[in-house]
């Protein structure tokens, strides 16, 4: 099973940047899609960007406008650039290929 290692969280104020890496452990361009997910214990994870093999990406409206997903093939990692954070964007971060494991997570606390 591949491992997907994410990294890049931290403590930031509301209106702050964070950027998260996801690395894989195998070619992500064979696996193909890739996600961004979060989740706020207690709650059901939430899926916020997806990006294709080919680069093209897509958000959920909570942060469609802030946030930026990428990918570089050849690196085999994946990014999540995110901007004018806000509190509801606390969680742990998780990057994901269907069909394969959870990583770590990544924290990320907005918060004066």
């Amino acid at each position: 099973q591949v491992e997907l290692v994410e990294s890049g969280g931290g403590l930031v104020q509301p209106g702050g940047s964070l950027r998260l890496s996801c690395t894989a452990s195998e070619s992500i361009f064979r696996l193909g899609v890739m996600y961004w997910y979060r989740q706020v214990a207690g709650k059901e994870r939430e899926l916020v960007a997806t990006v294709w093999r080919d680069g093209t990406t897509a958000y959920s409206d909570s942060v469609k406008g802030r946030f930026t997903v990428s990918r570089d093939n050849s690196k085999n990692t994946i990014w999540l650039q995110m901007n004018t954070l806000k509190t509801e964007d606390t969680a742990v971060y998780y990057c994901n290929a269907a069909g394969e494991g959870w990583g770590q997570g990544t924290q990320v606390t907005v918060s004066s």
